[in-house]
């Protein structure tokens, strides 16, 4: 009897999950990443298991977190700095850059970081710092009515992220709604009327 261990859930469960946020930023960005064919890639907070994960199948990745990542992984490249920062990237420096679903956490304290108002928008300003000219970032946060949910994470309106990238050029917008289904090439406006949608930022830097 001790070598009993019931599972009576997974019969009435459907093969998988194809929808919500991670699922379809995940690929959006991928593909994009893998159309674009960049000499390399830098990350930055992404999840490793998801997103990381898709790229390290075609090309190294280069990811940076303020936490510490152990791993052996081929291809799989850290460095530990203070996204706020990016200390240790010069600027104009890196053709093809990403982070998904990790500003909104900034400045929160929720991963130990100190607490700072205006940490996320210190982290928009070093990304467009580091990035190239011409070259490609891909972006996400949550969207919707802006607000914070402390300590949790920020929901922003999209033209707030516009505006905060406007030395930069919005190459495309897509959005993941309230319904977990993705919204592709449309107009950031849609996705004000979400209550935790995800915007997906596809920016440049003009030459």
């Amino acid at each position: 009897m001790q070598n009993l261990f019931p599972i009576l859930s997974d019969r009435g469960d459907s093969a998988g999950v194809a929808e919500g946020h991670y699922f379809h930023q995940d690929l959006w960005a991928a593909r994009k990443i893998f159309k674009n064919t960049p000499r390399r890639h830098i990350d930055i907070g992404s999840r490793v298991d998801g997103f990381v994960a898709h790229l390290l199948v075609f090309m190294p990745v280069t990811i940076i977190d303020i936490r510490q990542l152990d791993s052996r992984i081929s291809g799989l490249h850290f460095v530990r700095d203070n996204a706020t920062e990016l200390s240790q990237l010069p600027s104009e420096s890196v053709e093809s850059l990403s982070s998904l679903h990790a500003a909104e956490h900034f400045g929160l304290g929720r991963y130990s970081d100190p607490i700072d108002p205006a940490a996320c928008f210190k982290f928009m300003n070093a990304l467009q710092r580091v990035l190239a000219r011409e070259g490609n970032l891909y972006f996400s946060v949550p969207v919707g009515h802006e607000r914070v949910e402390f300590n949790a994470h920020r929901i922003f309106a999209p033209q707030t992220i516009i505006d905060n990238f406007s030395p930069l050029r919005l190459v495309s917008f897509s959005y993941v709604g309230d319904d977990g289904c993705l919204y592709e090439d449309t107009e950031p406006a849609a996705a004000a009327r979400c209550d935790y949608g995800c915007g997906l930022f596809h920016f440049t830097k003009p030459s």
